[in-house]
C-alpha cells in the first residue's frame, strides 16, 4: 500500500474522507453497563461520561426522564468543558457563566444575561442522537436527519437476557484493530495452544477462551476443540463472496479425504465482525476509533439457546480489563505479560491461556500506533486483508463524491440486514456448504427468541 493510501484509510477525525465515511454508521459510544451504580458508584449522583469517540470531545449523560444527552464537549459560550458540569437532572449547567443545556442541546438559561435576554432562543449546542441496542450506546455523528435504519441483526434483535456487551481499549489505530478479527489464518498461530483442555472445562461464560471449546460435529467419533484444529492443520483454503453488509468469509481445514474443518464468519463494513464462539453462541465485535491511534472494541456475545449469566461473563473479563474506563491490565508497560518459558511449552505466544484477547492486543498493538502499511509483504492467506482495503478504498471514493457509503449505511439495504449466521464444525468434505446451512438452522430453530418457522438469513439462502 502507498504511504498516501494508508494515510488516507487511517485518519478519521472530522474533516477527513475516512472519518466521512465512518460517520455515514452508527458508532459505539458506551456500555449502558458504565451508567450503572453497581459498577461505578459515581453515577448513582451523576450519570455522566467524559467520551471522545473518532477524535471527537464529547459528553455522555442521562436525564431524570432516562433520556441520552450526547452534547460537544466544549460550552458553546467560552469553551469550558461540560463533563465538568452541575447534572441537574432536567439538563446540565456549565459551571464557567451558568448556561444549561437539556439532552438535546437546547440552552435552557443563560443566568448572567440581563433579565428578558433571548440569547438562550439564539444558542444550542450541538447533539448527537442515540439508540440504545443489546447493552451499547451508538450515537449517529452524520447528517442531521440522515441516520439509516438500525440493523437487524442477531446481536441487536435477541432479548437483553440473550445478550451481554463488553469492552476494551487498544492503543492502535482502527484499522489494524480490525484487520486482526478479519483474518482467517492467524488463529492456528497466533491462538496456538501447545496441549489441549478438558472440553467439560470450558464454559461458554469463559473469558477469552473461545478456542478451547469444540466444534460442532466430530473426528472418528471424537470430539475436538478448535484450537486443536488449529494447530494441527493450518493451512486454510480462504475464500470470500460479497454480501449486503460486506464479506461472508470461508474458511476450510481438510482433515482427511472424507472431513474438513469449515468456519464461516462475516466482515461486517466497516469495522463489525461476526465469529462463533460456540455451537449456540456468537460474539459481534465493533472497533470504533476514539482517535487515530486508539480505538474501543464492543463486543455482542449472543446465545441461540438459554439465557447468559450477564454477572459471571461481566466478572470473568474484569479479571483482565480495568473499570471505570475498560484499559487492560496487560499492555506494551509489561510487555503484555509475555512469558518466554510459557512460550516453549504452553503457548505460541507466551502471553497467557486464558485470554486470547491479550494475543490480539499484542499483534495490533505491536505495530505501532498506527501501522506502516508500506512495508507489508502480503501473501495468497492475507487475500480477506486486501478484499477488504479495497471496500474502503472505494467507499471513501463513493462518499467523497457524494454517493452513499455501503452496506448497513444504505437505506435501500436494511431488508437485508439480518443474521448473519456462523459455523465452526468438522464436516463431511463433499457436502460441507449444506451441512453448514443446516447447523445454522438447527441452532436458530432452538433459539426461543427466534419466531417460529423464521426464514434464514441470506447467508444459508446462498
Amino acid at each position: 500500500m502507498r504511504s498516501e493510501q494508508n494515510e488516507l484509510v487511517t485518519r478519521i477525525g472530522p474533516g477527513t474522507p475516512c472519518g466521512a465515511v465512518l460517520r455515514s454508521y452508527w458508532q459505539p459510544v458506551a456500555l449502558a453497563d458504565e451508567f450503572d451504580a453497581r459498577l461505578d458508584a459515581r453515577m448513582a449522583q451523576r450519570p455522566l461520561k467524559a467520551v471522545r469517540v473518532m477524535g471527537q470531545d464529547l459528553v455522555l449523560f442521562r436525564d431524570q426522564a432516562g433520556q441520552w444527552g450526547l452534547l460537544d464537549r466544549d460550552c458553546p459560550h467560552r469553551g469550558a468543558d461540560l463533563s465538568f458540569g452541575r447534572h441537574e437532572g432536567d439538563g446540565l449547567r456549565c459551571p464557567f457563566h451558568g448556561w444549561k443545556f437539556d439532552a438535546a442541546g437546547r440552552c435552557l438559561e443563560t443566568p448572567a444575561e440581563p433579565a428578558g435576554s433571548k440569547l438562550c432562543d439564539r444558542v444550542r449546542q450541538r447533539s448527537y442522537p442515540v439508540i440504545e441496542k443489546s447493552g451499547i450506546l451508538f450515537g449517529w455523528f452524520g447528517e442531521d436527519g440522515k441516520a439509516p435504519p438500525f440493523p437487524a441483526f442477531d446481536c441487536f434483535t435477541a432479548p437483553s437476557t440473550h445478550t451481554f456487551a463488553f469492552k476494551g481499549l487498544w492503543n492502535c489505530n482502527w484499522l489494524q484493530a480490525f484487520e486482526v478479527g478479519i483474518d482467517p489464518a492467524h488463529p492456528s498461530f497466533l491462538h496456538r495452544f501447545l496441549s489441549d483442555a478438558a472440553l467439560d472445562a470450558v464454559g461458554e461464560n469463559a473469558a477469552g477462551r473461545q478456542f478451547r471449546s469444540a466444534s460442532a460435529g466430530d473426528f472418528g467419533g471424537e470430539k475436538w476443540p478448535m484450537t486443536r484444529i488449529m494447530r494441527e492443520f493450518h493451512q486454510p483454503e480462504i475464500s470470500f463472496e460479497p454480501k449486503p453488509w460486506g464479506l461472508q468469509l470461508t474458511a476450510l481445514r481438510p482433515m482427511t479425504d472424507e472431513l474438513t474443518h469449515v468456519r464461516i464468519t462475516h466482515a461486517i463494513f466497516p469495522h463489525t465482525f461476526v465469529i462463533p464462539l460456540s455451537e449456540t453462541m456468537t460474539i459481534t465485535q465493533m472497533h470504533v476509533p476514539v482517535d487515530d491511534v486508539r480505538t474501543y472494541w464492543y463486543s455482542v456475545f449472543t446465545s441461540f439457546a438459554g439465557p447468559v449469566d450477564r454477572d459471571a461473563m461481566r466478572n470473568q473479563r474484569l479479571q483482565f480489563i480495568s473499570l471505570p474506563d475498560y484499559v487492560p491490565k496487560s499492555g506494551r508497560h509489561n510487555g503484555w505479560g509475555f512469558n518466554p518459558d510459557e512460550q516453549s511449552a504452553q503457548t505460541y505466544l507466551g502471553m497467557g491461556e486464558e485470554d486470547i484477547n491479550v494475543h490480539d492486543q499484542w499483534a495490533v498493538e505491536s505495530m505501532g500506533a498506527i501501522q506502516d502499511r508500506t512495508r507489508e509483504h502480503l501473501g495468497t492467506s492475507d487475500k480477506v486483508i486486501m478484499a477488504n482495503r479495497r471496500l474502503l478504498l472505494k467507499a471513501i471514493e463513493t462518499v467523497q463524491a457524494g454517493g452513499t457509503a455501503p452496506g448497513v449505511a444504505d437505506p435501500a439495504l436494511a431488508p437485508q440486514m439480518q443474521g448473519p449466521d456462523t459455523v465452526d464444525g468438522i464436516a463431511p468434505a463433499g457436502t460441507w456448504g449444506t451441512w453448514w446451512q443446516e447447523r445454522v438452522q438447527a441452532k436458530r430453530a432452538g433459539a426461543a427468541w427466534l419466531p417460529q418457522g423464521a426464514p434464514a438469513s441470506e447467508a444459508q439462502a446462498t
